[in-house]
């Protein structure tokens, strides 16, 4: 099976995909795991993640023909459709925390989310408490950043801010949480011993 990293071109493979199911197949291999870890974050729930996700690829399939390149990047299209899928499914289930705080912690604390993020020497409770200084608005802008790895032009695209906006958001969310991450550890909260702990994020440009 081709995937898109083997193509100069994912325009290319983007209007195969309309008619050929080879081609469809590679986008969904190569887009599924940022699409499922965005709605992991945005719903918390595992099961919930996957249906979402399913749901979100069957309205591609029914939408790609659509999709034109001069009007951004295929990412960006994609996850617009993945972020008004779980808005609506939200709004349903009358559910207002955007990003659950659980979810956040145990993929950071993992350090094998797609965010890229490090952590030394951070208790997950220390990391939730954290996260919990954010805005539901951040943390929803962190996980298009660094779940869907979208580009600061897309994710303006899908909320409505401008570029610029997104950066600013962006650049003081993590600086607000290494500062409480740093606080944490040099007061050693519940009796943790920290040694040079450091919390390292990929740059948000």
């Amino acid at each position: 099976m081709q995937t898109i990293a083997m193509l100069s071109n994912e325009a290319e493979l983007v209007a195969r995909a309309a008619t050929e199911p080879a081609a469809f197949a590679s986008v969904y291999e190569h887009y599924f795991q940022r699409v499922y870890k965005y709605m992991r974050y945005r719903v918390g729930d595992m099961t919930e993640a996957e249906e979402l996700t399913s749901r979100v690829f069957e309205r591609v399939l029914t939408k790609i023909g659509n999709y034109c390149p001069e009007r951004g990047t295929f990412a960006g299209w994609l996850f617009a459709i993945a972020h008004n899928t779980v808005v609506d499914y939200l709004r349903a289930q009358k559910r207002h925390r955007l990003v659950p705080l659980e979810v956040l912690g145990e993929t950071a604390c993992s350090g094998t989310g797609p965010e890229d993020t490090v952590i030394h020497n951070q208790s997950r409770e220390q990391l939730l408490t954290a996260l919990s200084s954010l805005t539901d608005r951040e943390r929803n802008l962190i996980a298009l950043k660094f779940s869907a790895r979208l580009t600061n032009h897309a994710i303006a695209e899908i909320s409505g801010l401008t570029e610029s906006n997104v950066a600013v958001i962006l650049y003081r969310a993590m600086r607000r949480l290494r500062a409480e991450l740093d606080g944490s550890r040099k007061h050693g909260k519940h009796g943790e011993k920290h040694g040079d702990g450091s919390l390292a994020f990929p740059p948000l440009q």
